[in-house]
C-alpha cells in the first residue's frame, strides 16, 4: 500500500520506522514545522522530520492544513492508499480525510472512548487508571470518535511513569498499526472490515485535555497518593519551589509503616522535612503518608538522587518546603 505518515514527536518514531521497513511504500511524511524546541533561537526539526530526512523520505511541513489548496493537491499527487496519523498535533479536515482510498487511521493511546483528546497517557496516569492500551481508529471529523479496527489492553504498573508508559504504548502502536495496514491490504474496500463503534463498548467517555503549565506545580499539602500520581503522570515536569528555584521531583516513594525499617514522628504539619536517610533520600510529610524524595533536579543543576540530592539541597529536619 502507498502510505503517507503523519506524526511529529519521538512517540511517533517507532511506528514510522516499522512502516518504513515494511513491504509497503512510504511515499511521504507530514510533520509540524520546525520550532524552537530548546534554548536559543535555533529552529529544530521534529524527531519525525529528522528521521525522514535521514532516510530520504519526502517531508511536508505545512504551516496550516485547513483551506490549504496547495497542500491538498500535493497530497493527492502522491496518490496515497492510506494516511497513518500518530501524534501529528492538528485536527485533519474532511477534505483531507477523504483523500486516501482506504481512509485515515490513527493509533490512539487509550481505551476509547475513555481519554479522547491530546493527553491520554498523562490523564490515565493522573487518574490512577489500572489499564490503558492502544486502539487503531478510522478517523472522522470528531475528536477521536471514529470506529475501532483493533485494540489491545495493557496493565499500568504501580511505579509506571510517563516516559516508561509512553515507551510501551509507542511500541504497541507500531505493532498494531502494521497489523492494521496488512489487514487493510487484504480488503477490496473499507466496508469489508469489522469495525467497532466506540459507544458499543459501554465505557465512560472522558476527555484528555492538554496539560496546562499550572498543573506541573506540585502541592505538597495534597495526599501522598495524589502527589505520587502527579510525579509519575507528568514526568519529568512536576516541581516545587526551593529557595526561589524550581526543584523538579523525579522520583518518590510513599512511606507506610515498616517500609525501609525506619521510624518517623507523625505530624499534622505538611511539607515538613521529617527525616533524612543516608543512601535513600529525604522524608517529607503530606496530608496522608510521608513521601520519600529519591531523585530530583534543581534549576540550573544536574539530576541528582539519594545522598547527592541530600547534600545538594543542604536541608535539615524541621525545614519546610513550598
Amino acid at each position: 500500500m502507498k502510505i503517507v505518515f503523519w506524526g511529529t514527536p519521538e512517540y511517533s518514531l517507532r511506528s514510522l520506522e516499522v512502516i518504513n521497513n515494511s513491504n509497503h511504500e512510504l511515499v511521504g511524511v507530514v510533520t509540524q514545522p520546525d520550532k524552537k524546541r530548546s534554548r536559543g533561537n535555533k529552529l529544530i526539526p521534529s524527531p519525525v522530520k529528522q528521521y525522514a530526512i535521514k532516510n530520504n523520505i519526502l517531508v511536508i511541513s505545512p504551516n496550516q492544513i485547513k483551506n490549504n489548496e496547495d497542500f491538498s493537491n500535493q497530497l493527492k499527487e502522491l496518490m496515497p492508499d492510506i494516511f497513518i496519523v500518530i501524534a501529528y498535533g492538528k485536527i485533519l479536515s474532511k477534505e483531507i480525510l477523504n483523500i486516501p482510498k482506504y481512509g485515515c487511521w490513527n493509533a490512539h493511546a487509550s481505551l476509547l472512548p475513555r481519554w479522547r483528546g491530546a493527553a491520554p497517557i498523562q490523564r490515565a496516569l493522573l487518574s490512577g487508571d489500572k489499564y490503558t492500551g492502544v486502539g487503531i481508529m478510522k478517523m472522522d471529523e470528531g475528536l477521536d470518535t471514529g470506529d475501532i479496527l483493533i485494540e489491545e489492553k495493557i496493565i499500568i504498573e504501580n511505579n509506571e511513569n510517563l516516559q516508561t508508559l509512553k515507551d510501551k504504548l509507542s511500541e504497541l502502536s507500531s505493532k498494531l498499526i502494521i497489523k492494521s495496514i496488512d489487514l487493510l491490504n487484504t480488503k477490496n474496500n473499507i466496508s469489508e472490515l469489522n469495525l467497532l463503534n466506540q459507544l458499543s463498548l459501554n465505557r465512560e467517555i472522558k476527555y484528555a485535555n492538554m496539560i496546562t503549565k499550572s498543573e506541573y506545580f506540585l502541592n505538597l499539602d495534597d495526599t501522598a497518593e495524589n502527589i505520587h500520581k502527579k510525579v509519575n503522570g507528568l514526568f519529568p515536569g512536576a516541581y516545587i519551589l526551593f529557595n526561589n528555584k524550581n526543584l523538579k521531583i523525579l522520583k518518590i516513594k510513599i512511606l507506610s509503616e515498616n517500609i525501609l525499617n525506619i521510624k518517623y514522628n507523625k505530624t499534622q504539619k505538611t511539607k515538613e522535612i521529617i527525616g533524612i536517610i543516608k543512601n535513600e533520600g529525604i522524608i517529607i510529610s503530606t496530608k496522608t503518608f510521608p513521601i520519600l524524595l529519591i531523585e530530583g533536579k534543581l534549576e540550573g543543576k544536574n539530576i541528582t538522587n539519594k545522598n547527592n540530592l541530600i547534600q545538594q539541597l543542604n536541608i535539615k529536619i524541621g525545614d519546610t518546603l513550598s
